[in-house]
């Protein structure tokens, strides 16, 4: 018998820990701006492995995507579906 892989979102994720994209989740356009292609075009895709660099309590975090390292707000982390390595 085998389990489903756990899945879960990258807002979740502890600094140091490492996932693979799973699915972005819709969102509404927030100020002007359709966060789900920005995440996308920044290389969340779903394919793509992340790490998360650090947390800031109730703040923003540091995410590496290939060779590049972008701040997400909370919100937009919770968009990120991710299968934890």
């Amino acid at each position: 018998m085998t389990q489903a892989p756990s899945l879960t979102t990258l807002d979740s994720l502890k600094a140091g820990q490492s996932a693979t994209v799973i699915h972005l989740a819709p969102h509404a356009q927030q100020g002007g701006i359709d966060v789900q292609r920005r995440l996308m075009e920044l290389g969340f895709v779903p394919g793509e492995r992340i790490r998360v660099l650090k947390r800031v309590l109730g703040g923003p975090l540091a995410v590496k995507v290939g060779e590049s390292t972008f701040a997400l707000r909370r919100f937009e982390a919770a968009l990120v579906s991710i299968k934890p390595e």
